[in-house]
């Protein structure tokens, strides 16, 4: 169990906090707004209504102690801006940043702050990629480069070979195959795919976009 903290509780730090909570660890919760907390208050560990850019506060919730800081302060730059300098100077390592704007990005990255969220950006981003390869069930980004794909098989595929649809897909591997409640760990390239089978791939991001297109729905 780890110790986090959300600054700003609208939707974007609301839902972090909850999902935090929901996988066990303790999250303060801090927000100037009253309606923000009070929403909250029973849901996480701590929901706090104070100034987040007042270092002072800061120091006063012992927020240097947290594993890492959400700073997902909305509409107001440059209280986001106060904020993450607060937190550097009271010695906060891990400190991840909901960005506005590509201007607030750009003074992010100035700052030093390596972890910067996009929420509507990246939700654009899934929507458009569920849209566009709607076999792709969930995918995760290891890299710019690097994803892992999880990818269902269709009723069109049913009794080809696996070696036909991986051809030509050199950088691919295959993590899994699951079938049913069945996972097979090492899928061997003369296994017949069945509609329903799920597969879980990693590679660069070109090629997982060819691959995907094996398996569009006809």
């Amino acid at each position: 169990m780890a110790l986090f903290a959300v600054i700003g509780l609208g939707s974007f730090g609301a839902t972090v906090a909850l999902e935090l909570t929901s996988l066990k660890h303790d999250v303060i919760g801090i927000d100037t707004e009253k309606k923000y907390v009070e929403r909250l208050s029973d849901q996480i560990s701590h929901a706090v209504i104070a100034d987040a850019t007042d270092e002072h506060v800061l120091e006063e919730l012992n927020i240097k102690n947290c594993d890492a800081v959400v700073v997902a302060i909305g509409e107001d730059i440059e209280a986001s801006i106060l904020c993450v300098l607060h937190l550097k100077n009271l010695g906060v390592d891990r400190i991840l940043v909901k960005a506005k704007s590509k201007s607030h990005h750009m003074i992010l990255t100035h700052l030093g702050i390596t972890k910067i969220i996009h929420p509507e950006e990246d939700m654009g981003i899934r929507v458009a990629q569920s849209l566009s390869y709607p076999m792709v069930r969930r995918y995760m980004a290891l890299n710019n480069e690097r994803y892992i794909v999880k990818i269902e098989v269709g009723q069109h595929l049913n009794g080809i070979e696996f070696r036909q649809i991986m051809d030509h897909s050199d950088g691919v591997k295959t993590l899994l195959l699951q079938r049913g409640s069945h996972v097979i760990y090492d899928v061997a390239l003369g296994t017949l795919l069945q509609e329903h089978d799920i597969l879980i791939v990693e590679g660069p991001v070109e090629i997982l976009r060819k691959l995907a297109t094996r398996f569009a729905f006809k």
